[in-house]
């Protein structure tokens, strides 16, 4: 039997209001990931800010102690949601599948209203980083839908654990 592989995450939270104290999504990011035995590398608030996202973002895919970064909040259409275009400069790949797939799921749930979510995916210099909404529904959803099981070795037919040496290993495109 495949066994379970923990993986380094670093949790960030986009919120010019939110503390740690008060940060009930990133809080859930961590109860789940640590729940299901992963290792939170890295936590932190930032504010809405598209040169601080930046900087935190990339910090983290420099960490070679990082395979995964989990981003909630910023991800809206409000002037002060910034944090796909923060981390897009960043990007070597887009992963289009996951914000795709975390809309048709939250369609289910909140209806048209989702089309208002720009959560996004994509590996940046061999990381992965995820861009969730703040609503602590949200990240339920993308947690127990989506990551949790792509972030676990033994979900089959393929997930982001057995891929993770790759796509570390791999030059970026020129």
């Amino acid at each position: 039997m495949t066994e379970f592989i923990p993986v380094p995450i670093a949790v960030l939270t986009v919120s010019d209001t939110r503390t740690l104290d008060t940060d009930r999504s990133g809080q859930l990011i961590v109860d789940r990931l640590t729940a299901a035995g992963h290792v939170i590398a890295h936590r932190a608030i930032v504010t809405d800010d598209i040169a601080k996202v930046r900087a935190a973002v990339a910090a983290q895919v420099a960490d070679p102690g990082v395979d995964v970064v989990i981003c909630t909040g910023g991800t809206g259409v409000t002037r002060r949601d910034i944090t796909p275009e923060a981390i897009a400069p960043l990007a070597s790949k887009p992963v289009p599948g996951f914000g795709e797939l975390f809309r048709w799921l939250s369609y289910a749930d909140i209806g048209a209203s989702t089309i208002q979510s720009r959560a996004d995916a994509w590996v940046c210099d061999g990381t992965l980083v995820f861009a969730l909404p703040g609503s602590t529904g949200a990240v339920t959803l993308a947690m127990d839908k989506i990551l949790l099981q792509q972030l676990d070795r033994r979900t089959k037919p393929c997930n982001f654990v057995q891929l993770l040496p790759r796509i570390k290993a791999e030059a970026p495109p020129a």
